[in-house]
């Protein structure tokens, strides 16, 4: 036998990411193995689930070589629909969660269960990337396919279902299918009769950290190592960086940017602005605040104007700007808007522009609008009774130093960079880690493995410069919206 590790296993949009941890949260071992994303369609976004598996499979068998495996756990993409038939076989290509299809499938769902009632139970509007739309985009537009349905599953599921046998999901996955009453953390009876959608297609719903079966004879594992139930991406990744209860947030830099925060208990935005989920925290609940374009913002900026510049030098020629850059904005709205605004057509724009802008002025406020962005989420968070501490951040975008000090001002927190960079793959493994019993619950678990590397303080002359432009950068999206009407 060799070294004990935990296994966390993140299924992703791009690829797989498997991560092996020791009981004391050091990463010994990293592997990932790409996948293709199919666009058949203007909008449509699907991927091939056996893509997932042999990816995870090969991922699996090379961080666990020469390891004595204790534990698996599992994340992934959410909200993508997997249909299966009576023999479980996959019945057409899962459809994902970037995938935009479902508009009128959306406003339907709203109409039969109504608006408010759905954000009751559901703790989210109906939105084109969640799951119950696109089963009623199979029912309209693929009956076929629809008819054949025995099961349905997420993406993260179907791995387990081919690595242990077991059909089942965790609540805070389930959140994001727009059938699971949040508060009570099971199957919605009402949303699901509203819709005329069969319970038998939905699967057991346990905790996220709850052995949820065992490894059988496949690649990659031994037999008989304990699978905990796992979670979606974005709470796997909360509890990566060690947000378990209230206190400090989860800032993301990814190429969409998040705040998430654990709530003292279960509460919802009446506007649907703020995602309300179960966290993967046995009996807590989570409010996350998303917006679509963060890092993202910055890639499409280099793709498109500086193409091949190193994302360093973009900082460095940033920095030679004052905050605010002598009063341009961005407006980083370049794919819709969740959070304040829920407005798929909600689009960017730089405002303010003038002769003595240049390049680094451009990106200057692609940072700052970004940190705006995460602003209104904290914001509407906080609405929601949180009070936070500090954010812990993580993503891409938390490796530029520059940027990390404008949304630490912008947010007024300060910002807490931890030992693991991981992501979901790493709070993952700690829930493989409770499933197999090496930690006593969640909470243990992050007390052992999660450590705070650096923070980076709120600077005082910037926070007051930011402060003023904020209220500026609140009236970009109403005008922008008018302009364009």
């Amino acid at each position: 036998m060799g070294s004990p590790a935990l296994v966390g296993l993140d299924v992703g949009t791009t690829g797989v990411k498997a991560i092996a941890v020791s009981p004391e949260g050091a990463v010994l071992a990293s592997a990932t193995r790409p996948y293709p994303l199919s666009t058949p369609r203007p909008g449509w976004a699907e991927q091939d689930p056996e893509d997932w598996w042999s990816a995870s499979a090969a991922a699996l068998g090379e961080v666990s070589a020469g390891r004595e495996v204790l534990g698996i756990g599992l994340s992934g993409q959410m909200h993508g629909l997997v249909v299966l038939d009576a023999g479980d076989r996959v019945i057409r290509p899962a459809i994902l969660w970037n995938d935009q299809r479902t508009a009128a499938e959306c406003a339907e769902i709203e109409e039969r269960v109504g608006r408010e009632r759905l954000i009751e139970l559901t703790g989210n509007r109906a939105l084109t990337g969640f799951t119950a739309p696109k089963l009623l985009w199979l029912r309209r537009h693929e009956p076929d396919a629809f008819t054949r349905i025995a099961r349905l599953m997420l993406p993260k599921d179907y791995v387990r279902l081919r690595l242990t046998g077991n059909w089942a999901t965790d609540a805070a996955d389930a959140s994001g299918t727009l059938l699971l009453d949040v508060a009570r953390r099971r199957w919605s009876d009402e949303v699901v009769d509203a819709l005329e959608l069969p319970r038998s297609w939905l699967p057991p719903v346990l905790e996220s950290p709850e052995p949820a079966g065992a490894t059988v004879a496949v690649a990659g594992a031994p037999d008989g190592i304990p699978v905990a139930a796992g979670a979606g991406d974005q709470p796997a990744a909360a509890l990566g960086v060690g947000i378990d209860r209230p206190g400090p947030v989860s800032v993301v830099l990814g190429t969409s940017g998040v705040v998430l925060a654990a709530l003292p208990g279960y509460a919802h935005d009446a506007t649907g602005g703020v995602h309300a989920f179960c966290h993967a925290v046995p009996g807590a609940w989570q409010a996350m605040g998303v917006i679509l374009s963060a890092a993202g913002s910055l890639e499409w900026f280099r793709e498109r104007l500086a193409a091949g510049t190193p994302f360093e030098a973009l900082d460095a020629e940033a920095d030679a700007w004052a905050p605010g850059a002598e009063g341009l904005l961005f407006a980083p709205y370049l794919a819709g808007e969740r959070t304040p605004h829920a407005d798929p057509d909600a689009r960017g724009a730089f405002v303010g522009l003038q002769l003595r802008h240049d390049r680094g002025a451009l990106v200057r406020a692609v940072l700052e609008g970004v940190a705006f962005g995460l602003r209104d989420a904290l914001d509407a968070v906080r609405a929601l009774g949180v009070t936070p501490v500090a954010g812990r951040v993580s993503g891409g975008g938390s490796r530029s130093e520059l940027w990390l000090r404008i949304v630490a001002a912008a947010l007024d927190l300060p910002l807490e960079r931890t030992e693991s960079q991981e992501g979901s793959a790493f709070g993952a493994s700690l829930l493989g880690g409770v499933a197999a019993g090496v930690f006593a619950d969640v909470r243990d678990a992050v007390e052992r493995c999660v450590r705070v590397r650096d923070t980076a303080e709120p600077d005082p002359a910037w926070r007051d410069a930011y402060a003023e432009i904020l209220p500026r950068y609140r009236r970009l999206y109403p005008a922008v919206k008018g302009a364009l009407a």
